[in-house]
């Protein structure tokens, strides 16, 4: 009998415990998030900006849960960038998920490659610029760029020409800003000192967009470029060994010419 009265006041227990979870959640259901409160508000802001700039007139808005997402087409790639950009600025928003397509002209990736390479070498003019290396490859539209850069301008520059270049679908950016480093900035300064110094290699400063770029990251000296011979390349190498405080030398210089070589901008 004992037994017979628990279990019926267990199963009042759990019908009841039912109940009260079904009805929490409808309540809850019922009820907007606190992201999902401003989502009308966002999507009327973000419609807004858009129309009111001309190379958005084919990109469109939704919004769930203080999620933008931004669909439709661009011409240029930096135009996607904005949209994104824009769209963050509005009140409330959560994050942007940026769909949309570049749907500008098709550039074959060779052709694309050549403009993009003679863009990111001469990027920047300066006495510094030895201090930065860049290098892409072109795949279905899709640039990819590597490099260092000492101090995030070189970067910066690059990838804006990248950007705004028709043709560009989207872009891998696998630029590495070096750390600051007053050890590293002198190890910079002698190697630039005994490279350019030599009689052999003084002539790859005369063009100031296409010298021996010498990086130098932690102690370790890597350098890029093209050179007219071998012995240039070896000559390099053994100046940069040279310097006090290096750590090692990695010569990753091209001798022109060379259709092995895979010269960096």
């Amino acid at each position: 009998m004992k037994a017979k009265n628990f279990l019926k006041a267990a199963g009042t227990l759990l019908a009841a415990g039912v109940l009260s979870a079904s009805l929490f959640a409808q309540s809850t259901s019922a009820q907007p998030t606190a992201a999902a409160r401003y989502d009308n508000q966002i999507q009327t802001a973000v419609a807004k900006k858009l129309t009111a700039k001309k190379q958005f007139q084919n990109v469109t808005s939704s919004v769930e849960n203080g999620v933008v997402t931004l669909t439709g087409t661009v011409d240029l790639y930096q135009s996607k960038l904005d949209a994104a950009k824009l769209a963050r600025k509005a009140g409330k928003v959560q994050s942007v998920r940026d769909l949309i397509i570049v749907a500008g002209p098709t550039v074959p990736d060779q052709q694309l490659a050549n403009k993009l390479g003679e863009k990111v070498t001469y990027v920047r003019n300066g006495y510094d610029i030895a201090f930065d290396y860049f290098a892409l490859s072109v795949k279905d539209g899709v640039v990819t760029v590597e490099g260092e850069d000492r101090t995030g301008l070189g970067r910066d520059e690059a990838l804006a020409d990248i950007d705004n270049m028709p043709g560009v679908k989207d872009v891998i950016n696998n630029i590495n800003v070096e750390p600051v480093s007053m050890f590293d900035d002198g190890i910079r300064l002698r190697t630039a000192r005994v490279i350019y110094g030599d009689p052999v290699l003084s002539k790859y400063a005369i063009d100031p967009a296409k010298p021996i770029r010498i990086i130098v990251v932690n102690g370790h000296v890597t350098l890029y470029g093209v050179v007219d011979s071998k012995m240039d390349k070896t000559v390099a190498g053994l100046r940069a060994g040279q310097v006090p405080g290096a750590f090692g030398v990695d010569n990753k210089l091209v001798v022109r010419g060379n259709p092995a070589d895979q010269p960096g901008m």
